[in-house]
């Protein structure tokens, strides 16, 4: 009701002096406004068969339609998702050392290793048995493992994953590699577990024991695992990736049009997070500046970089969707003769790798498990904004990620860095290739400038740019052209007001950058940006 109220409100000034304005005095914000207070959100539950059935016989969600075209919500005047409870600026605006990619969210929350773990609870069905443990500070942690097949790779993964889309801005928990031996466990009271037919019962010893029997141990009697801390708050389930919170009065944008979901594609791309779907978020209630807030997570990336988690991953991850339609019908019509191109790639006999690879692997094709509204939903422009930012983690960067996952075998370590690195160009080419890829604008000495972002990392020519200047008109979104202006020199500007530069390319078209400066107190500010394609 409160939200409809604003929303009336917007009409009715609108309507009463006939005008909307396309900037007002607090753009560009940066960070989102202080979150409301939320009380009493239901905790949520999500059938996994469901969604996949839900999802691959009819998306849900607002989609794109031809010749209307939904533009990404949930973004200041100069195209960033406001910072707060989704994402966050981080890498690419602010460059992080190794150390500080290799922490990630936390890096001084390890477990404790000189004292005892309590296991507090435990999962021994399915296909990924684990436990949840306190250790001697009383911090929780729920622990995960490798298959027996596979060690090192589901852990390594989780942790090259997760660090990566921290430097991204998401928000994801902290991950750490622990080595432990079965004699620091003990077993908590009153712990219960679930057998086949889901009846609880209290758990024994030998459900441990039968636990770390399904699961990897090593030469020297230890297991390898990755212990996540719990987050901070309560969890209230997964959300999705289309619609709102009905409960939750801050989550306002429907998620199909988030750009950071839109974009997020991407990044599930570059590191083959096929499993990229709601299961594997969570919304936490977490103390605010006025109250209970929700904070949205991604969480779970031990199935990413060629891991399936309990065992190593499809060929066809990536490559295409669990069920479609087209791909049903081109098997059907060649009698399964027909050999899809994710089926002729290679990969190395590393077990600790998986199947991650980098010669076929093309970001115009990628797709995870099943349709994923928001990714279906991403323009250029979208894409524009997560490449960016991709490209900004250069070899080095990604080479100090890829050590956290601690692989004993340099042949893993090598492998899965040059991987990242090749997938990560073959994004940045796919993605500037679609719109002008001018950033990083800045007033200096009078002039306009900017940087090319695919000639600046390595990725393409920088093509000669034109500017037109015009007088912007704000209080209806019009333009006049001042004919004379026609350089990245500022146009004299005598009065308060709004300026819009068109930045375009011969070589380019249809492919243009506005961006607006505003000059007020005798101060100019670039206040929005807007690509076209």
């Amino acid at each position: 009701m409160k939200r409809l109220a604003g929303i009336m409100v917007l009409i009715a000034v609108c309507a009463g002096d006939g005008l909307c304005r396309k900037f007002y005095d607090d753009d560009p914000l940066f960070r989102e406004p202080q979150p409301r207070a939320v009380s009493n959100p239901a905790v949520r539950k999500l059938s996994d068969y469901f969604d996949i059935l839900k999802h691959t016989l009819n998306t849900p969600g607002e989609k794109q339609r031809k010749g209307h075209l939904i533009a990404a919500q949930g973004i200041n005047t100069l195209g960033d998702p406001m910072e707060g409870a989704w994402w966050e600026k981080r890498h690419y605006w602010r460059r992080m050392t190794p150390a500080e990619l290799q922490r990630g969210p936390g890096g001084d929350h390890e477990p404790a290793m000189d004292g005892r773990w309590k296991v507090i609870a435990a999962k021994t069905e399915g296909i990924t048995p684990g436990f949840v443990i306190l250790d001697r500070n009383d911090r929780r942690y729920f622990v995960k493992f490798d298959p027996p097949s596979n060690p090192e790779m589901a852990t390594g993964a989780d942790q090259i994953a997760s660090k990566i889309f921290y430097a991204l801005g998401y928000h994801v928990p902290e991950n750490y590699v622990v080595f432990f031996h079965p004699d620091m466990l003990d077993l908590g009271e009153d712990v219960t577990v679930e057998d086949k037919l889901g009846h609880k019962r209290k758990m024994t010893g030998r459900d441990l024991t039968e636990i770390l029997l399904r699961v990897h141990k090593g030469s020297d009697g230890r297991y390898r695992a990755t212990a996540s801390l719990a987050l901070p708050g309560k969890t209230i389930g997964p959300y999705r990736y289309y619609d709102t919170r009905k409960d939750d009065p801050n989550d306002i944008v429907p998620h199909e049009h988030r750009r950071d979901l839109r974009g997020m594609h991407l990044a599930c791309a570059l590191v083959n997070h096929d499993d990229s779907r709601s299961i594997n978020t969570v919304d936490v209630l977490e103390d605010g500046p006025s109250g209970k807030f929700v904070k949205h997570y991604q969480l779970d990336f031990g199935s990413t970089l060629g891991s399936g988690s309990d065992k190593v991953n499809s060929p066809r991850s990536g490559g295409e969707y669990l069920f479609g339609w087209k791909q049903a019908a081109v098997q059907l019509v060649t009698l399964g003769l027909a050999v899809p191109g994710w089926a002729r790639a290679s990969y190395p006999n590393l077990k600790a790798v998986g199947r991650f690879e980098s010669a076929m692997f093309d970001p115009e094709k990628w797709v995870p498990e099943y349709p994923n509204p928001a990714f279906l939903n991403r323009l250029p422009d979208d894409e524009f904004w997560m490449a960016k930012q991709i490209v900004s983690l250069r070899d080095e960067d990604l080479r100090s990620i890829v050590k956290v996952a601690q692989y004993s075998d340099q042949r893993a370590e090598d492998w899965i860095s040059r991987c990242l690195i090749e997938r990560r160009d073959k994004i940045g080419r796919a993605a500037f290739a679609k719109v002008l890829p001018l950033d990083r604008f800045k007033l200096q000495d009078g002039r306009l400038e900017w940087v090319d972002v695919a000639a600046a990392y390595g990725l393409g020519k920088a093509p000669e740019i034109h500017v037109r200047w015009a007088k912007f008109d704000n209080e209806h979104e019009t333009a006049a052209m001042l004919p004379d202006e026609n350089s990245a020199r500022l146009p004299q500007m005598h009065e308060d007001g709004y300026w819009m530069a068109t930045l375009a390319s011969p070589v380019r078209p249809g492919q243009t950058v506005k961006v607006y400066v505003r000059r007020r107190s005798a101060q100019e500010q670039i206040v929005g940006i807007d690509y076209t394609f």
